[in-house]
């Protein structure tokens, strides 16, 4: 932990009676103490020092008490300061009001009058935190992850306000969502902030893996164990140890490999293929799928046992359509990415583009919003986006979780219609991977799996 004795703590409060007491408190508890009454000077003041913990008055000027300011000069310190911890301080002690500023970024909430060993505990919370999470972004910059989830929609507002309770605990738990809305994103995000941070992210696509190679490619395998097994080899869950294992698609596992996961995850041990010796593991299990998951066990094709291993907390991702103007949010920040990689100028929007770019359902949600602003930035020729620089099919084929209701046989098995759907979408592009893929919210590889897997 950040030692206390070397933090630098700004107070920033209208009252000269709490700014004294929360000084004559910390000063002998910390490096150095800044108070501030005008909360109007906090970005000259914060543009000209860094601070680890900053004590902020949720009520100044407004007699209506509503902790609105406060909301506000968070937002503005999470803007210029995100590596501050905001605590926030408030003479109204709601729930409600705490529970929305955590969603904004606060650290904590404290109420007055404090107790002083209350205060000093979440103190020491908050520099632990700052630290934690300081040791997380170190790992995920030589790891390459550390992709922000952006959005300001209540949604992803809520969904932050989870994944920050829900990661520094060891609870399994299940992502759903269309393809393309980011589970793998949320996966890393879960990883990154909790303690397992240090240690391996480890990631397994279950629907590129046919039933003979599911065990040895997540259990392991000993030397001799088949034809090609010529060394020792040790699975993803072995991989994964310390860590967390993501297994993506998850809803796609067999009937006799679903009973097998179970036994592991039951046990947490693996027996490697060709040893009758278990091996024991330490893993955190975070899995996702699109599919009707629900569905398939009401049908008895998914393991309800297996549903209550894996989703001890669960996690529903929106899609793009539900988002609002996150969609805008989004494009200027792939615009930034692509403009910097593709070594040009960051462009702007047309408002007909973003207006364009709102109105457009986005069947592939984020994944394809992101493919469409990078060719975008390669093909336009001014310094603006303009509509034109964007084309979208007339086709909008639902999800491969929902495509059963476009089906003329809903009773089909969930192979089935995933086998049809594609089929269709095909003959519709003409043979064309690429749009196909965009069109079902799949990447190319993906789709090649699938063909492979159905042997279209």
């Amino acid at each position: 932990m950040l030692p206390v004795k070397n933090a630098r703590v700004l107070v920033v409060d209208d009252e000269a009676d709490v700014l004294f007491a929360l000084k004559m408190l910390l000063k002998t508890e910390v490096k150095e103490v800044v108070t501030e009454k005008n909360p109007e000077l906090l970005p000259a003041l914060l543009g000209r020092q860094t601070f680890d913990v900053i004590f902020l008055d949720m009520n100044f000027k407004s007699a209506l008490n509503t902790g609105n300011e406060g909301l506000y000069w968070l937002r503005q310190i999470r803007e210029q300061a995100p590596q501050a911890c905001v605590i926030l301080i408030t003479a109204y002690g709601e729930v409600e009001l705490a529970v929305r500023s955590l969603k904004e970024g606060a650290f904590d909430f404290i109420v007055k009058p404090w107790h002083n060993d209350k205060l000093l505990e979440t103190l020491h919370h908050a520099l632990a935190a700052k630290q934690q999470k300081g040791k997380a972004k170190a790992f995920s910059s030589q790891t390459g992850a550390g992709t922000p989830i952006l959005g300001e929609s209540d949604v992803m507002q809520e969904l932050r306000y989870k994944i920050e309770k829900i990661a520094p605990t060891e609870a399994n738990v299940l992502i759903l969502g269309e393809n393309g809305t980011g589970k793998e994103l949320v996966a890393r995000a879960l990883h990154e902030k909790s303690f397992r941070a240090a240690r391996p992210f480890v990631g397994v696509d279950i629907a590129a893996l046919t039933e003979s190679l599911f065990e040895s490619e997540l259990f392991g395998y000993r030397k001799g164990a088949f034809t090609d097994a010529r060394e020792d080899r040790p699975g993803r869950f072995a991989a994964a140890s310390g860590g967390t294992l993501f297994l993506d698609e998850i809803g796609n596992i067999s009937p006799a490999s679903q009973a097998k996961l179970l036994t592991v995850l039951q046990n947490r041990q693996v027996v490697p293929l060709g040893s009758n010796h278990p091996v024991p593991v330490d893993i955190r299990l975070v899995s996702a799928t699109n599919v009707p998951i629900y569905a398939l066990a009401a049908k008895e094709q998914f393991r309800k046992d297996l549903i209550y291993r894996i989703n001890t907390i669960e996690l529903t991702l929106p899609p793009l359509r539900e988002r609002g103007q996150d969609v805008s949010l989004l494009a200027r920040h792939f615009a930034a990415h692509y403009a910097a990689k593709n070594r040009r100028p960051v462009p702007g929007f047309a408002p007909a583009t973003l207006q364009k770019l709102q109105q457009h359902s986005w069947p592939g949600n984020v994944r394809e919003l992101q493919h469409a602003v990078e060719r975008a930035v390669i093909m336009a020729d001014g310094p603006e986006l303009l509509p034109r620089d964007f084309s979208f099919s007339t086709l909008e084929v639902p999800p491969l979780q929902t495509a059963a209701a476009a089906l003329p046989d809903a009773q089909l098995p969930l192979s089935e219609i995933e086998k049809e759907t594609i089929r269709r979408v095909i003959e519709r592009n003409e043979g064309n991977i690429s749009k196909s893929a965009k069109e079902l919210g799949l990447t190319r590889a993906a789709l090649y799996r699938r063909l492979n897997k159905h042997d279209i």
